[in-house]
């Protein structure tokens, strides 16, 4: 099933991903994806979750700032700032435990904690997902179609699959509150009173509102008609291989895959017109070999293929290409692989 197919048995289709290896072009396919949306009249919104920005290259237009911009009828775009994102997550994490710390009556000092919450190996991933979910439920609600061009792929992933545990974790928190209240003997609460009075508290009040977003969020991205999952690749091993171990992750959270893109494939047409060229003819018989690694590893997912371009995707006109390409160019030698 081609991408044009796909699409057309999934017409509420909102979130898209691009995910894959660093360097396999997920900017080149998201830009291209949302090129379609929007001259199909789809308000569209494209945003780059990637610490390395190309928005601002491809479409020539300064989005450095972090703030939505128009770039022609229908098409925004959005460069994500990490180190601000990430900053401003610091001071809510922080604030969090000062919060808690000054409720709980514990004398000691707040920074370790902090120290503690805010240097943890995947604080800026989680920075970004939690930056991913705003721009879901509240700054990108007004679009039809929002692209995310990121490189949070397994983070996400890995944020849905803790989210099994996640309540489990906000029930004891609960717990914990009900049993500290006792245990203060400011008030004989009925236990009616103590579920009123953990509601009214603010820490717990941020964690259920958390818990609220998160469920929200998690329920979207496990919609095959809301959602998809798109793994770009380059007809080479350890991208292959990437992309592969990614499919296995999605599958075990039953996140919806939309499908692989092969991107950087050499035409044959091109090859042929430079049979002199030694390292051209070489560099098309080791596609065609990983081209049937993909045929035969992926072939029931693969919806699109982006052809190797002379230049740089850097304009309009280059993304109208790679959005043209996206929905009818197929190698001709696809045919040709027997697996």
């Amino acid at each position: 099933m081609l991408l044009s197919e796909l699409l057309d048995t999934r017409p509420d289709l909102k979130f898209i991903f691009t995910g894959g290896k660093g360097g396999v072009g997920k900017t080149t396919a998201a830009v291209g994806l949302a090129y379609r949306f929007a001259s199909e009249g789809k308000k569209t919104l494209v945003a780059s979750l990637n610490p390395v920005h190309s928005l601002t290259s491809v479409f020539g237009r300064d989005l450095t700032d972090g703030k939505i911009k128009e770039i022609e009828a229908n098409l925004y775009a959005v460069e994500v700032e990490t180190s601000d994102v990430v900053e401003r997550y610091r001071q809510n994490i922080s604030q969090r435990v000062r919060d808690f710390l000054k409720w709980a009556d514990i004398p000691v000092k707040a920074d370790p904690f902090i120290e503690i919450a805010s240097t943890n190996p995947a604080f800026e991933e989680s920075a970004m997902f939690d930056k991913m979910t705003d721009i879901m439920l509240t700054e990108g609600a007004e679009y039809d179609v929002l692209v995310f061009d990121t490189a949070a792929v397994a983070n996400a992933i890995r944020l849905i699959g803790l989210s099994k545990i996640y309540g489990l974790w906000l029930s004891r928190m609960i717990e914990s509150r009900k049993e500290a209240l006792s245990l203060r003997k400011k008030l004989a609460f009925r236990k009616e009173k103590v579920a009123e009075e953990v509601k009214k508290d603010p820490m717990m009040a941020d964690l259920l509102a958390m818990n609220e977003k998160f469920k929200k969020v998690k329920k979207l991205l496990i919609d095959p008609e809301r959602t998809a999952f798109f793994f770009i690749t380059l007809p080479l091993a350890l991208p292959i291989a990437v992309v592969k171990r990614f499919i296995r992750m999605v599958q075990a959270y039953e996140i919806p895959i939309g499908g692989v893109i092969v991107n950087q494939v050499l035409q044959k047409e091109v090859v042929k017109a430079n049979a002199e060229d030694e390292y051209l003819q070489n560099k098309y018989r080791e596609q065609f070999g990983y081209m049937g690694t993909i045929k035969r590893d992926l072939g029931e997912l693969v919806r699109a293929f982006i052809p190797l371009y002379p230049q740089e995707v850097a304009s309009m006109d280059a993304v109208a290409r790679v959005s043209h390409d996206l929905f009818h160019y197929v190698p001709a030698f696809w045919e040709e692989i027997n697996v």
